[in-house]
């Protein structure tokens, strides 16, 4: 009241300041602004009306008192000067931000917040005809959502007057429905062609709207019963009593379609179990014995439930056991459900036994729960006679727990057989009963044997495997093999590959002083110790090795080359001239420069080689060669990188991880090939590829990896082929799913509590030994000079260590070769 009472105070000051042309311009200003806010709650307060308070709560530009603004708003058209001062400030700050928006939009009309936030306003503020312009740019860019179409659907149906504003509504509908798959907004279509049924064509348009929202959403799990209803309605209030059959049919339409699409959608699912679709038949069946009036003898419903159980049975036969080799229902539990509602509920004894026959046939009779399940029921719905007869064909036909059947066939012939009926048990119990226990004593018999040949052969490989460890170890102490001391004192590059022949361990000690020289050389004795053997003189020694490398061909690498250089391995050491033989295999990928194969100090082939192409382009396609068979070996063609740089370059082809539409075989007898074993994976699917895995020599291993085209025809081959019998070897089969391959720990130094950095201890190809004993020969061996002593214990370290005293200089082959030489 305060504000209002000073604006009217201020008012005759700001009239006598202005003249009268400003006056009219600032009147017909409020004026304007007043009518676009009288005509925006006009609009809102229509709508109330029409769609009721229900829509009311949902509008965000309508809240509860929008009765008492449009009241405001109609008084103000009559005085404006009384509640002007209300909206001025909201509609000023409206319409800045109207402004904003619509400059952002020509900046970017693309931002659909922005759209949404300009409507929002535009609608509060009244302005149809820019709200109008606002939706229709919207639309044309983005899908509206359904409250956006609603709002809109609403605003024009409120103010729609005749025929031609009805049309302009169904186009708008028309254009909604086709965004989205909206039950609201074609329950809404559906109501608003009600309305327009008094018209020319109107009964005709209505029942066309209804029955395409029927064909969009009629199936639609919450809102799909709206509209079911709606339709149904109608029809009830336009036809006469004699024409019901049109909402008869729409019940039955309701009632019968949404059930039996699901079921049959259901069985064409593609499941990849076959007791999915047993499962789906259960509650198939079990929903129609619900409808079935089992007090009439007989009823559609009943025959129904038979019919379909009868489709069950032969689906699970021809569809499921065709496509799995199984049937899913390996109890005949459906088999069984039918015979208790024919006993039970239908007391037709003769066709539940007439079922029980058909499941004992397929394969239940040498189980016991199978036959006293039937004897249960015989003993609820039959009689006497037909409970014995069960029970004594139990007792030759079963064989897991035969005690069982006997105890309950005396039990039965104890409380209500005869004399004659109990002896005739006993006789058929006790002979059953021997046959039964002198198979068990057979089996057992089989069973000790087996294990005692197993234990036999266990003893004899554990007896040939100490010979063959004694023979090994006599070879040994004969004469231990002469090792050469001449190495070649460069590295080759590559020789630190994983593929080449394990190398000698190097020793690292102190020279000695220059000048001594020794005529004999040391070899390590089968106990480790040190062991001389006369040679040749150091001179005729060196001549030998000086002409053995001069004859041997250097192999240098160039790092700078190897984009176009791949690095060839796991090659018989046999082969000779390796550079004949591999250069017409690789002048395949292109122009080949040079094949630098690696040999030993003795001239022997190592088994590797670099291949050096002209082109990069060459020797990515040498990497395709990789695995090819070269002189009854997979030849291994890798990358050409420095391991020394690159310490965690590692090439492997193959994925580790899981791989669904890939399966893994093992089991595999070495004499099957990739063609024999590929025509039995076509069988299940479209192989993509297949792999048998071979050690490096390229015999197989039994292993294989077969890719399908996808995870549904893996999953299948794998129910289908694991245990297969694939010469007179059980497979086993499985989907792709390598372990974890372990990486090697990096030699990283470590750090000792409050103490320097250690290295970590390193140990040879075949880890730590025994002993941690010397191999220098104690005659070599230099003691250390003794320790300085103070007064009262041994002299403090120098501050600063000489770099000579901390770290031994490093020694090539040649000079390793020295200290057994020198005297």
């Amino acid at each position: 009241m305060a504000t209002a009472a000073e604006t009217s105070a201020s008012e005759p000051e700001a009239e006598s300041k202005a003249g009268p042309k400003a006056d009219g311009e600032e009147d017909e200003v409020k004026a304007a602004r007043t009518r676009r806010k009288v005509l925006s709650r006009a609009v809102a307060a229509a709508t109330y009306k029409t769609m009721g308070p229900a829509w009311d709560q949902q509008e965000e530009g309508v809240s509860e008192s929008d009765g008492d603004e449009y009241a405001m708003a109609s008084s103000a058209e009559s005085s404006p000067g009384e509640y002007e001062w209300e909206y001025d400030e909201e509609e000023e700050k409206n319409q800045l931000e109207i402004e904003r928006l619509e400059e952002q939009l020509s900046i970017n009309v693309y931002d659909y917040n922005c759209h949404v936030d300009l409507i929002r306003l535009l609608r509060l503020e009244g302005e149809l005809t820019k709200v109008r312009m606002a939706r229709q740019k919207m639309s044309e860019i983005f899908p509206l959502t359904e409250e956006l179409w609603l709002e809109w659907l609403h605003d024009e149906i409120s103010m729609a007057q005749d025929g031609l504003d009805r049309e302009h509504v169904y186009d708008l509908f028309e254009k909604a429905v086709k965004d989205y798959i909206c039950p609201n907004i074609w329950l809404e279509y559906g109501q608003y062609s009600v309305g327009g049924i008094g018209q020319k064509g109107g009964l005709e348009k209505v029942r066309s709207v209804f029955e395409r929202a029927l064909s969009s959403v009629g199936l639609h799990m919450t809102k799909g019963l709206a509209l079911w209803e709606a339709y149904r309605e109608f029809e009830s209030a336009i036809v006469e009593a004699a024409r019901l059959e049109k909402v008869h049919s729409l019940f039955r339409r309701q009632l019968a379609i949404p059930l039996y699409v699901t079921f049959e959608k259901a069985l064409n699912a593609g499941f990849i179990q076959a007791t999915d679709y047993v499962e789906i038949w259960q509650a198939y069946l079990d929903y129609l014995r619900r409808r079935v009036d089992f007090k009439q003898d007989s009823s559609k419903e009943l025959e129904e439930l038979r019919a379909a159980f009868t489709r069950a049975l032969e689906y699970l036969k021809q569809e499921v056991e065709e496509r799995f080799n199984e049937s899913g229902d390996p109890s005949c539990v459906i088999m069984q459900n039918w015979a208790r509602i024919e006993a039970r509920l239908c007391n037709n004894m003769q066709k539940a036994r007439e079922l029980w026959d058909s499941i004992m046939t397929r394969g239940n009779a040498k189980y016991a729960n199978m036959w006293l399940e039937y004897y249960n029921l015989e003993r609820a719905h039959g009689d006497t006679q037909h409970c014995r007869k069960a029970l004594h064909r139990a007792v030759q036909c079963t064989s897991d727990y035969p005690e069982h059947v006997c105890e309950v066939l005396l039990t039965m012939e104890r409380t209500e057989g005869s004399l004659e009926d109990w002896d005739i048990a006993v006789q058929k119990t006790e002979t059953r009963l021997a046959r039964v226990n002198e198979q068990r004593m057979k089996a057992a018999e089989k069973e000790a044997a087996l294990v005692q040949q197993e234990e036999e052969k266990a003893e004899q490989r554990k007896r040939a495997r100490a010979e063959k460890k004694a023979l090994k170890k006599k070879k040994k102490i004969r004469g231990p093999e002469k090792r050469g001391a001449d190495e070649d004192d460069e590295k080759e590059w590559g020789d630190d590959e994983e593929e080449q022949p394990s190398k000698r361990r190097r020793v690292e000690n102190s020279i000695p002083a220059a000048g001594e020289t020794q005529n004999v050389e040391v070899a390590a004795g089968p106990a480790g110790k040190c062991a001389a053997v006369d040679v040749e003189p150091p001179s005729k020694q060196k001549e030998k090795a000086a002409s053995l490398k001069r004859d041997m061909p250097k192999v240098l690498h160039d790092s700078s080359k190897d984009s176009i250089t791949v690095f060839v391995s796991n090659l018989p050491y046999s082969m000779q001239e390796p550079d004949t033989k591999l250069r017409p295999l690789f002048e395949a990928c292109g122009e080949v420069v040079q094949i630098r194969p690696i040999f030993s100090n003795r001239g022997d082939f190592r088994g590797y080689c670099y291949v050096e192409f002209k082109e990069e382009k060459s020797a990515l396609q040498a990497l395709e060669m990789d695995r090819k068979s070269v002189e009854g070996r997979p030849m291994f063609v890798s990358p050409c990188v420095d391991k020394s740089k690159n310490p965690d370059f590692k090439v492997f082809r193959y994925s580790t991880s899981l791989e669904k539409h890939k399966l893994f075989i093992s089991g595999l007898p070495f004499s099957c090939t990739k063609e024999e074993l590929e025509e039995i994976c076509k069988a299940h699917g479209t192989v993509k590829d297949l792999r048998l895995v071979t050690n490096r020599a390229g015999k197989p291993k039994g292993l294989a990896y077969v890719e399908y085209e996808n995870e549904s025809q893996a999953s299948q081959a794998v129910m289908k082929m694991d245990g297969m019998t694939i010469k007179e070897n059980i497979i086993k089969v499985a989907i792709s799913n390598p372990p974890q391959r372990k990486v090697p720990e990096k030699p990283e130094t470590r750090k000792a509590p409050g103490g320097p950095m250690l290295l970590p201890q390193t140990y040879g190809a075949r880890g730590k030994g025994r002993t941690q004993l010397s191999l220098l020969p104690r005659a070599l061996q230099r003691p250390s000079a003794a320790a300085p002593q103070a007064e009262n214990g041994p002299a403090a370290a120098p501050a600063v260590a000489a770099p000579a005293a901390t770290e031994a200089p490093k020694m090539s082959n040649a000079d390793f070769a020295k200290l057994f030489l020198r005297k």
